[in-house]
Protein backbone atom coordinates (compact mmCIF):
# COMPACT_ATOMS: atom_id res chain seq x y z
CA UNK A 1 0.00 0.00 0.00
CA UNK A 2 1.01 3.67 -1.04
CA UNK A 3 2.38 5.38 2.17
CA UNK A 4 0.78 8.92 2.36
CA UNK A 5 2.68 12.01 4.13
CA UNK A 6 0.48 14.02 5.47
CA UNK A 7 1.38 16.36 8.22
CA UNK A 8 2.71 19.82 7.02
CA UNK A 9 5.91 19.05 9.65
CA UNK A 10 6.85 15.90 7.40
CA UNK A 11 6.40 17.41 4.11
CA UNK A 12 9.17 20.11 5.10
CA UNK A 13 11.43 17.08 6.15
CA UNK A 14 10.95 15.76 2.77
CA UNK A 15 11.17 19.06 1.23
CA UNK A 16 14.88 19.42 3.25
CA UNK A 17 15.80 16.09 2.05
CA UNK A 18 15.28 16.80 -1.38
CA UNK A 19 17.15 20.09 -1.14
CA UNK A 20 20.17 18.36 -0.32
CA UNK A 21 20.28 15.94 -3.42
CA UNK A 22 19.60 19.30 -5.29
CA UNK A 23 23.07 20.44 -3.99
CA UNK A 24 24.60 17.27 -4.82
CA UNK A 25 23.15 17.63 -8.25
CA UNK A 26 24.02 21.18 -8.80
CA UNK A 27 27.84 20.95 -7.38
CA UNK A 28 28.08 17.74 -9.97
CA UNK A 29 26.85 20.19 -12.86
CA UNK A 30 29.92 22.46 -11.96
CA UNK A 31 32.41 19.33 -11.47
CA UNK A 32 31.79 17.45 -14.24
CA UNK A 33 34.71 17.84 -17.00
CA UNK A 34 36.89 15.69 -18.99
CA UNK A 35 40.10 14.31 -16.37
CA UNK A 36 37.58 13.82 -12.77
CA UNK A 37 37.09 10.54 -11.69
CA UNK A 38 33.60 8.93 -10.66
CA UNK A 39 35.31 8.36 -7.39
CA UNK A 40 36.17 11.92 -6.85
CA UNK A 41 32.55 12.91 -7.49
CA UNK A 42 31.66 10.46 -5.18
CA UNK A 43 33.15 12.28 -2.52
CA UNK A 44 32.20 15.25 -2.77
CA UNK A 45 28.68 14.29 -3.11
CA UNK A 46 28.90 12.52 0.21
CA UNK A 47 30.77 15.92 1.89
CA UNK A 48 27.69 17.92 0.97
CA UNK A 49 24.91 15.57 2.05
CA UNK A 50 27.17 15.11 5.47
CA UNK A 51 27.52 18.61 6.04
CA UNK A 52 23.62 19.32 5.29
CA UNK A 53 23.75 16.28 8.76
CA UNK A 54 22.29 13.51 6.54
CA UNK A 55 23.62 10.38 4.95
CA UNK A 56 23.71 9.23 1.64
CA UNK A 57 20.86 6.46 1.11
CA UNK A 58 22.83 4.60 -1.19
CA UNK A 59 25.67 3.40 0.60
CA UNK A 60 25.25 0.00 2.42
CA UNK A 61 21.86 -0.47 0.78
CA UNK A 62 21.57 -4.01 0.30
CA UNK A 63 25.58 -4.00 0.36
CA UNK A 64 25.73 -0.80 -2.54
CA UNK A 65 29.40 0.32 -2.21
CA UNK A 66 29.35 3.77 -3.35
CA UNK A 67 27.43 7.20 -1.86
CA UNK A 68 26.20 7.64 -5.21
CA UNK A 69 25.71 5.84 -8.91
CA UNK A 70 27.93 7.17 -11.12
CA UNK A 71 26.72 5.38 -14.81
CA UNK A 72 28.72 6.00 -17.59
CA UNK A 73 27.65 6.16 -21.63
CA UNK A 74 26.21 2.38 -21.67
CA UNK A 75 25.90 1.87 -18.23
CA UNK A 76 21.78 2.45 -17.35
CA UNK A 77 21.70 2.51 -13.97
CA UNK A 78 23.89 1.20 -10.66
CA UNK A 79 27.10 2.23 -12.11
CA UNK A 80 29.76 2.21 -8.93
CA UNK A 81 32.33 4.94 -8.47
CA UNK A 82 36.18 4.49 -8.56
CA UNK A 83 38.93 5.38 -10.34
CA UNK A 84 37.21 5.75 -13.94
CA UNK A 85 38.66 8.95 -15.11
CA UNK A 86 35.92 10.62 -17.27
CA UNK A 87 36.50 11.57 -20.99
CA UNK A 88 35.21 14.18 -23.55
CA UNK A 89 32.66 12.59 -25.31
CA UNK A 90 30.92 10.69 -22.16
CA UNK A 91 28.01 10.98 -19.94
CA UNK A 92 27.19 10.34 -16.79
CA UNK A 93 24.24 9.46 -14.56
CA UNK A 94 24.58 10.72 -11.34
CA UNK A 95 21.88 9.20 -8.74
CA UNK A 96 22.10 10.51 -5.40
CA UNK A 97 20.11 9.97 -2.30
CA UNK A 98 19.90 11.15 1.15
CA UNK A 99 18.65 10.51 4.31
CA UNK A 100 17.77 13.64 6.23
CA UNK A 101 15.72 13.90 9.62
CA UNK A 102 14.11 10.53 9.13
CA UNK A 103 13.13 10.86 5.39
CA UNK A 104 15.01 10.24 2.16
CA UNK A 105 15.07 12.46 -1.27
CA UNK A 106 16.37 10.96 -4.19
CA UNK A 107 17.31 12.71 -7.55
CA UNK A 108 19.34 11.28 -10.97
CA UNK A 109 20.23 13.26 -13.99
CA UNK A 110 22.96 12.33 -17.10
CA UNK A 111 25.24 15.14 -17.62
CA UNK A 112 27.52 15.59 -20.35
CA UNK A 113 31.52 15.73 -20.08
CA UNK A 114 32.90 18.07 -22.55
CA UNK A 115 31.58 17.71 -26.19
CA UNK A 116 29.21 14.66 -27.10
CA UNK A 117 27.71 14.19 -30.03
CA UNK A 118 24.03 15.74 -30.97
CA UNK A 119 22.16 12.06 -31.50
CA UNK A 120 23.66 11.50 -27.59
CA UNK A 121 22.52 14.88 -26.33
CA UNK A 122 18.52 14.03 -28.04
CA UNK A 123 18.84 10.85 -25.47
CA UNK A 124 19.38 13.06 -22.61
CA UNK A 125 16.96 15.64 -23.69
CA UNK A 126 14.64 12.89 -24.59
CA UNK A 127 14.69 11.97 -21.04
CA UNK A 128 14.04 14.97 -19.34
CA UNK A 129 10.61 15.09 -21.72
CA UNK A 130 9.84 11.47 -20.49
CA UNK A 131 10.50 12.61 -17.22
CA UNK A 132 7.86 15.88 -17.84
CA UNK A 133 5.48 13.59 -19.58
CA UNK A 134 5.07 11.87 -16.64
CA UNK A 135 4.97 14.62 -14.07
CA UNK A 136 2.03 15.93 -15.93
CA UNK A 137 0.38 12.58 -15.82
CA UNK A 138 0.73 12.43 -11.58
CA UNK A 139 -2.44 14.65 -10.50
CA UNK A 140 -5.41 13.38 -8.15
CA UNK A 141 -7.71 10.70 -9.85
CA UNK A 142 -4.99 9.51 -11.82
CA UNK A 143 -3.41 6.38 -11.25
CA UNK A 144 -0.10 4.95 -11.47
CA UNK A 145 -0.16 3.54 -14.71
CA UNK A 146 -1.30 6.78 -16.41
CA UNK A 147 2.37 8.13 -15.73
CA UNK A 148 3.92 5.13 -16.74
CA UNK A 149 2.01 5.00 -19.95
CA UNK A 150 2.79 8.83 -20.39
CA UNK A 151 6.46 7.89 -19.96
CA UNK A 152 6.52 5.05 -22.50
CA UNK A 153 4.56 7.28 -24.91
CA UNK A 154 7.34 10.05 -24.74
CA UNK A 155 9.89 7.95 -24.63
CA UNK A 156 8.91 5.64 -28.12
CA UNK A 157 7.83 8.92 -30.07
CA UNK A 158 11.47 10.24 -29.79
CA UNK A 159 12.65 6.74 -30.75
CA UNK A 160 14.37 5.19 -27.97
CA UNK A 161 14.58 2.03 -26.26
CA UNK A 162 12.28 1.94 -23.16
CA UNK A 163 14.13 0.41 -20.14
CA UNK A 164 12.14 -2.76 -18.36
CA UNK A 165 13.20 -3.92 -15.46
CA UNK A 166 13.86 -0.73 -13.56
CA UNK A 167 11.88 2.21 -12.96
CA UNK A 168 10.54 4.35 -9.73
CA UNK A 169 9.23 3.87 -6.89
CA UNK A 170 7.47 5.43 -4.09
CA UNK A 171 10.43 7.27 -1.75
CA UNK A 172 9.85 8.40 1.80
CA UNK A 173 10.60 7.24 5.40
CA UNK A 174 12.33 4.59 2.57
CA UNK A 175 14.75 3.98 0.22
CA UNK A 176 11.86 2.50 -1.41
CA UNK A 177 8.30 2.09 -1.06
CA UNK A 178 5.33 1.35 -3.08
CA UNK A 179 4.15 1.61 -5.60
CA UNK A 180 6.56 1.01 -8.02
CA UNK A 181 6.17 2.99 -10.85
CA UNK A 182 7.57 1.64 -14.12
CA UNK A 183 8.49 3.42 -17.24
CA UNK A 184 6.04 1.64 -19.37
CA UNK A 185 2.26 0.39 -18.50
CA UNK A 186 -1.08 1.29 -19.19
CA UNK A 187 -3.46 4.14 -18.28
CA UNK A 188 -5.90 3.59 -15.32
CA UNK A 189 -3.90 1.13 -13.89
CA UNK A 190 -2.26 0.62 -10.33
CA UNK A 191 -2.60 2.42 -7.56
CA UNK A 192 -4.84 5.89 -7.41
CA UNK A 193 -2.72 8.96 -6.90
CA UNK A 194 -3.52 10.77 -3.44
CA UNK A 195 -2.28 13.70 -1.62
CA UNK A 196 0.92 13.14 0.26
CA UNK A 197 2.33 9.97 -1.80
CA UNK A 198 5.73 10.59 -2.44
CA UNK A 199 6.96 8.93 -5.53
CA UNK A 200 10.55 8.57 -7.38
CA UNK A 201 9.40 9.02 -11.26
CA UNK A 202 12.85 8.05 -13.32
CA UNK A 203 12.67 7.43 -16.95
CA UNK A 204 15.71 4.88 -18.36
CA UNK A 205 16.06 4.78 -22.03
CA UNK A 206 18.35 4.05 -24.63
CA UNK A 207 19.67 5.21 -27.52
CA UNK A 208 19.43 1.48 -29.21
CA UNK A 209 17.97 -1.54 -27.96
CA UNK A 210 15.56 -1.82 -24.69
CA UNK A 211 17.50 -4.92 -23.56
CA UNK A 212 19.92 -4.52 -20.79
CA UNK A 213 22.32 -6.86 -18.34
CA UNK A 214 23.97 -7.17 -15.06
CA UNK A 215 27.74 -6.81 -14.80
CA UNK A 216 29.45 -9.19 -12.78
CA UNK A 217 30.00 -6.23 -10.04
CA UNK A 218 26.68 -7.33 -9.10
CA UNK A 219 25.57 -3.82 -9.40
CA UNK A 220 25.82 -2.32 -12.66
CA UNK A 221 23.24 -2.74 -15.54
CA UNK A 222 24.79 -2.67 -19.38
CA UNK A 223 23.10 -2.24 -22.15
CA UNK A 224 23.05 -5.17 -23.69
CA UNK A 225 24.18 -3.43 -27.23
CA UNK A 226 26.52 -1.47 -25.77
CA UNK A 227 24.68 1.72 -27.24
CA UNK A 228 24.16 4.92 -24.74
CA UNK A 229 21.87 4.86 -21.72
CA UNK A 230 20.13 8.31 -20.20
CA UNK A 231 18.49 8.41 -16.54
CA UNK A 232 16.46 11.13 -14.82
CA UNK A 233 14.75 11.31 -11.82
CA UNK A 234 13.10 13.86 -9.28
CA UNK A 235 11.58 13.11 -5.85
CA UNK A 236 7.69 14.53 -6.73
CA UNK A 237 4.88 15.33 -4.17
CA UNK A 238 1.55 14.66 -5.17
CA UNK A 239 -0.88 17.20 -3.90
CA UNK A 240 -4.30 18.59 -4.97
CA UNK A 241 -3.09 20.33 -7.56
CA UNK A 242 -0.11 20.88 -9.57
CA UNK A 243 2.91 17.65 -8.56
CA UNK A 244 5.54 19.25 -6.39
CA UNK A 245 9.68 18.27 -7.64
CA UNK A 246 10.85 18.02 -3.91
CA UNK A 247 14.38 17.68 -5.52
CA UNK A 248 14.47 20.98 -7.90
CA UNK A 249 17.22 23.31 -6.07
CA UNK A 250 14.98 26.22 -4.82
CA UNK A 251 16.62 30.10 -5.11
CA UNK A 252 18.42 29.21 -1.65
CA UNK A 253 19.73 26.11 -0.10
CA UNK A 254 17.93 25.62 3.46
CA UNK A 255 18.46 22.08 4.81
Amino acid sequence: MPILIKSAADIEKMRAAGQVVADVHRKMRALIEPGITTGELDAVAAEIIRAAGGSPSFLGYHGYPGNICTSVNEEVVHGIPGERVLVDGDIVSIDAGAYLDGFHGDAAATYAVGRIQPRVQDLIDAAQRAFEAGLAAAVVGNRVGDISAAIQRSIESAGHGVVRGYGGHGVGRRMHEDPSVPNYGDPGTGARLQPGMTLAIEPMLTLGQADVRELADGWTVVTADGKPSSHYEHTVLITDGVPERLTQLAEKVVY
